[in-house]
C-alpha cells in the first residue's frame, strides 16, 4: 500500500513540475473605473484610443492618457474621469 502512494506522489509531483506556470499572464485591456492599462501589443494593432474611451464612458466618464512604455511587453495606461466642469453634455455610456 505504501508503494502505490508513494508512486503515486512521484507521479503528481512530476506532473506538477513539468506543467509551465502562467501566474503572471494579464489580459490585453485591463482596468476598472479609475483607469485601466492597454498591452502596447494590441495597441499597435488597433485603435488605443477609442479601447480607452470605450471603457471609460461604460462609467460615464472620459479618458485621459498618462504614460506610454512603447516596447514589447509594455503597456499604455490611463485614467478616467469625471466629465470636465463647464461640460453640457455627459459622454454616451457603453453597454457590454
Amino acid at each position: 500500500m505504501r508503494n502505490i502512494a508513494a508512486a503515486c506522489l512521484v507521479a503528481i509531483c512530476g506532473m506538477l513540475a513539468s506543467a509551465p506556470a502562467s501566474a503572471d499572464w494579464v489580459p490585453p485591456v485591463k482596468g476598472n473605473d479609475t483607469g485601466g492599462i492597454i498591452a502596447f501589443a494590441l495597441a499597435q494593432q488597433s485603435d488605443a484610443r477609442q479601447i480607452a474611451v470605450d471603457h471609460c464612458a461604460y462609467y460615464g466618464k472620459v479618458a485621459k492618457f498618462l504614460a506610454v512604455q512603447a516596447q514589447p511587453g509594455g503597456y499604455i495606461s490611463f485614467a478616467c474621469r469625471w466629465v470636465p466642469y463647464g461640460a453640457t453634455e455627459r459622454p454616451l455610456v457603453v453597454r457590454y
